[in-house]
């Protein structure tokens, strides 16, 4: 092959340059600052309610905290899922069937607060029932745990 034939098979390619990878690097570390950021507002919400423990007692207080824990929970999820991804280079189903597993059960647990009906809890029961199950298959069936 001539220079100029290397020169042209080595020019400008959209996927395989290294730009592609710093940039998405970039806008991932970017999600990961905005989520601390999140977390630690989370964490400032949760000890702002805590003087209303003593004028409105603990049992009134404590779905807002509950809640509030469950979401931080999830956020951290992200977080991991985030992380997995700048490691691995992929993201693993398992992390992401956890952050919506832990934010359906947020949303379970938020249900006992309210008016609900059975149907609304039947549904999500179903779709964490399932959410667990596809779980379960994809850790037992990951590519990175087969022989």
């Amino acid at each position: 092959m001539t220079d100029q034939a290397i020169a042209k098979k080595e020019s400008f390619k959209l996927i395989d340059t290294n730009w592609h990878t710093r940039a998405i690097q970039f806008i991932v570390g970017l999600l990961l600052i905005a989520l601390y950021l999140w977390v630690g507002a989370g964490i400032v919400s949760l000890m702002s309610n805590m003087p209303q423990i003593i004028e409105k007692g603990w049992a009134s207080v404590a779905e807002h905290i509950i809640i509030d824990v469950v979401l931080i929970l999830a956020i951290l999820e992200l977080i991991r899922t985030l992380q997995s991804y700048l490691e691995v280079g992929r993201v693993k189903v398992t992390f992401i069937l956890d952050v919506a597993l832990v934010v359906l059960i947020g949303e379970l647990i938020g249900l006992w607060y309210q008016d609900y009906t059975i149907k609304q809890v039947g549904l999500n029961i179903t779709v964490i029932t399932i959410l667990t199950l596809l779980r379960i298959v994809s850790v037992r069936y990951s590519p990175d745990t087969i022989d």
